[in-house]
């Protein structure tokens, strides 16, 4: 049996260090120089197994992230209105008080958590959130999903059994791929790990591909294809419905390899029949003929992708814009086979099952108050406020947040604004004092992203290619590690004292992995003895451990002895620059778990829905109506990535796009203020007039709003803009996923005088 691998970093000298950038889903792989505590370069690692050099202005500020001098060093307790520091055992003592105190007046219901997405960037997260949950003794929790990808989540979970069971777009092989609401030259994507991403869009045009982009704006991915069609906002279900009443109705559309998968294709085309493209044309605001020619063209590539994200998700029916996307594929013989969809197989998943599973299923609880369904766990985060402030049994008193700004990421930011200032107290685990965490009685502040290891659970589970990268820490934490900070919260939740230490969490997560495993038939330590491997990984640092068993009884593991050549967390450390796990395969029937062990092509749930998008084709549109919809750039990933300066530099971002027509006709100038109001609120933003965005619709940047009291950005701060959010509705979501409408608002735009 080998020695447990050194994962720690050397601290002395000139170091170079070869990471896994955190800071997106890209994964990019970064090249880190280092001198004493300092860092000195980070540029892009060309020996990087999936990246290759490539890398984006976000990473080459990992540096300026652990230096930023408004990042949180110590906890904070708020006294008097102000946060001061103290001592851990302080911070945590006061959370045992105080929820003690909570618990016993309003009960373990009046709880509740709010998680950010950064917890799935890293191994904490991953591993060492689910106690803190478990400690609230509470089911409200909220999360950032429900604005960003639950209905990608919910179409898969109906479709394949698992909602974390996800195909991506095979990018490297595929010859026609169509984009809708992605802007992954920007956003590096999404759902969908792919470095460089711009990259291989390029290689798929070079190798003869096409790529056809649907968007409102001409983005700078837009500019890459060879055909853009700019869409009224939240119609891209509408399109992708047409697409296949033309498949049907052309008799392009084929049951050929599914019939032995699949349930529902005979339903399929009755389903459709509404949406002939004439049908459909006013309101996505795109040609009968051009959605006649998508159509074809799907079906006449050698192979094809269609691929949606934020801009076809966050809409009122996101969860059918999801699933049509995947469904267009498997009826066009482009699912689960090379240059198609298909499912990645990462280092850390567990065995594919045989045969039917447990089936995807939502409300299993509901809200209190709008009653709400759960989906995965979790209820609407639009719910939010009202959850707050509405009294009653149950209502929410005390919430714990873990890495999430959801006062600008949440709908009816003004709402949510006040709720957060009614709680009678509040815990936040983050790095900064910004709009959320402003309102925490404790702040609890994790090290910063190179003062702990990395790999990437979540991101490798979606990539384009299999493959595994592990990274270890660069400088020694200066304070507790972070898997201490969330085992310590969840004691001080559950009324434990500082003197029970948090390698009892640790040593119970661990063993639970184990033994899980080896009572597990399927496992490839199956009936060994949970001691016996408990020792193989011993002397691990607790994320390292827990990562090591998934590893080494995963599909490529060493099996603890049972294959020489099998990877390892040790076989990762020895291999700086990642290991290539080789293209993607095919995997159905093995990664189905619905009940039926089938593809379900017409789930119950969508075809019930698609009642609510047939009623919509007949919506009147006013021709001065407008929309607005969010955008990303390549220097901005979500709210705290606005605090360092090289990312800021140059002109204001937070501007209002608006078309030249749509600012002739309302009397508007560029660089003016103009105020943008919504049924939600209003905000005052500057005016950029381009012909980069459709007429009738209007665009604002996500994340920003940095001007609140008691936040301590300093640079975000230098130029705040304005929260989108304060024009988004907590009453408008897709009923499937309960994911907040953050695309196609309606709203109105005047010019303000001087």
């Amino acid at each position: 049996m080998s020695s447990a691998p050194d994962t720690r970093a050397s601290t002395t000298g000139e170091r170079t260090f070869y990471r896994t950038c955190p800071l997106c889903e890209a994964t990019c792989g970064v090249e880190i120089k280092v001198e004493g505590d300092q860092v000195k370069q980070i540029r892009g690692d060309d020996d990087d197994v999936m990246s290759g050099g490539f890398i984006c202005p976000k990473g080459t500020t990992l540096g300026a992230l652990h230096e930023d001098p408004d990042r949180l060093r110590a906890p904070l307790i708020k006294r008097d209105g102000k946060h001061v520091e103290v001592s851990w055992d302080e911070a945590f003592a006061f959370i045992a008080k105080r929820t003690a105190e909570i618990r016993e007046k309003f009960g373990d219901e009046s709880f509740a958590a709010y998680l950010g997405n950064p917890n799935v960037h890293n191994m904490a997260g991953a591993f060492f959130v689910r106690p803190v949950l478990q400690a609230l003794r509470s089911r409200t929790i909220f999360s950032a999903s429900t604005v960003d990808q639950m209905p990608r989540h919910v179409s898969c979970g109906l479709m394949y059994g698992n909602p974390d069971t996800i195909p991506v777009p095979d990018i490297d092989r595929t010859q026609y791929m169509l984009m809708l609401g992605a802007n992954p030259v920007e956003s590096n994507g999404s759902l969908c790990t792919a470095p460089d991403f711009p990259g291989r869009l390029k290689k798929l045009r070079q190798r003869g591909g096409t790529l056809v982009v649907v968007d409102p704006r001409t983005t700078r991915t837009a500019k890459l294809a060879d055909r853009h069609l700019a869409i009224r906002p939240g119609t891209d279900a509408h399109l992708l419905l047409s697409i296949t009443h033309v498949l049907f109705e052309e008799d392009l559309a084929s049951s050929d390899g599914l019939d032995d998968v699949a349930n529902g294709y005979a339903e399929l085309q009755a389903a459709v029949s509404a949406f002939a493209p004439a049908a459909v044309a006013t309101v996505t605001g795109i040609e009968a003929d051009a959605i006649r020619t998508l159509a074809r063209e799907i079906a006449a590539a050698d192979s094809a992708s269609v691929y949606g994200r934020m801009g076809a998700h966050t809409t009122e029916f996101g969860t059918l814009a999801s699933w049509a996307a995947d469904m267009i594929c498997a009826i066009t013989g482009n699912f689960d086979r090379p240059g198609g969809l298909m499912f990645p197989y990462a280092a850390p998943a567990r065995p594919r099952r045989e045969g039917p599973g447990r089936g995807f299923s939502v409300g299993r609880w509901n809200s209190r108050v709008r009653l709400a369904p759960e989906v995965r766990g979790e209820l609407p985060v639009a719910t939010m406020a009202e959850e707050i402030e509405t009294e009653g049994q149950g209502q929410i008193r005390a919430l714990v947040t873990i890495a999430g700004n959801p006062a600008l990421s949440a709908p009816n930011a003004d709402r949510l604004e006040k709720a957060l200032s009614s709680l009678a107290f509040m815990v936040s685990v983050d790095p900064y004092l910004n709009e959320t965490t402003r309102h925490a009685d404790v702040v609890l502040p994790p090290p910063s992203v190179l003062e702990r290891s990395h790999f990437d659970l979540s991101f490798t589970s979606l990539a384009v290619r299999n493959f595994a990268n592990y990274s270890p820490i660069v400088f020694e934490p200066t304070s507790i590690s972070e898997p201490d900070i969330l085992a310590r919260l969840a004691l001080a939740l559950n009324g434990a004292g500082n003197d029970v230490k948090p390698s009892v969490v640790h040593d119970m997560l661990l063993r639970g992995l184990i033994e899980r495993e080896v009572a597990s038939e399927r496992s490839v330590i199956s009936g060994r003895d949970p001691n016996e491997i408990s020792a193989a990984v011993a002397d691990l640092p607790p994320s390292e451990a827990m990562l090591d068993v998934m590893l080494r009884t995963g599909p490529y593991g060493d099996g603890f002895g049972k294959n020489a050549d099998g990877l390892s967390l040790e076989k990762l450390v020895a291999n700086p620059h990642g290991i290539d796990l080789g293209a993607l395969e095919p995997g159905v029937p093995q990664v189905i778990s619905t009940a039926s062990g089938l593809i379900e092509l017409l789930p119950t749930a969508i075809a019930d829905d698609i009642a609510r998008l047939r009623a919509d084709l007949s919506k009147e549109i006013s021709p001065s109506s407008m929309q607005l919809i969010g955008r990303r750039t390549v220097r901005s990933n979500n709210s705290w990535m606005h605090n360092v300066g090289s990312l800021m530099k140059g002109r204001d971002r937070c501007t209002l796009q608006i078309h030249p027509d749509d600012a002739t006709r309302l009397g508007l100038e560029n660089g003016s203020r103009a105020k943008v109001t919504s049924r939600a609120g209003s905000v005052e933003v500057p005016l950029e007039i381009t012909t980069e965005i459709r007429a009738g619709v209007v665009s604002l940047p996500h994340g920003y709003g940095h001007d609140q009291p008691g936040s301590a950005l300093a640079v975000a701060a230098a130029k705040p803009g304005v929260n989108s959010n304060r024009l988004t509705e907590d009453g408008r979501l897709d009923p499937l996923s309960g994911n907040a409408t953050l695309n196609g608002i309606p709203v109105t735009v005047e010019a303000l005088a001087g």
